[in-house]
């Protein structure tokens, strides 16, 4: 719980009660011109209840991540290095591998469009000078 008393979570804190009062607040002035006939204000006596209910749930998830990520890292010490050993290194953030497809694309239909084809040439001939500019080409 010490780590929801740093400045940055007090001013979390204080920024929630303030929006959510503010939030109520502007509430009730919206039913009371709601009262004295402003259709419209029914509308806006429902939106900002709503907004101050999004400031609390908002509040709440990051306050859960905080505890969460606190009790994971007591539970989870790094272990210690030995001496003479070669440092651990980190597995890769990535879960899964990207699959990209190596087969060159087959026209639909079967039919070879000229226009196509001659792009296609442009953009292997650029592939195969990287240094070139488009304008060196000499097709």
């Amino acid at each position: 719980m010490k780590r929801l008393w740093t400045p940055a979570w007090i001013a979390r804190h204080v920024a929630m009660v303030v929006l959510v009062v503010g939030f109520l607040g502007l509430g009730w002035w919206q039913v009371t011109r709601a009262a004295e006939g402003n259709s419209l204000s029914f509308g806006y006596a429902i939106e900002w209840p709503v907004f101050a209910g999004f400031v609390v749930f908002v509040w709440w998830r990051e306050l859960r991540h905080a505890l969460r990520a606190s009790r994971e890292e007591r539970a989870d010490p790094a272990p210690p290095a030995a001496a003479g050993s070669e440092p651990a290194v980190a597995a890769p953030a990535v879960r899964r591998p990207v699959r990209v497809s190596r087969v060159p694309a087959v026209p639909v239909g079967g039919a070879d469009d000229g226009e196509l084809a001659a792009y296609n040439r442009y953009l292997s001939w650029l592939n195969a000078n990287p240094g070139a500019k488009p304008g060196d080409y000499p097709g």
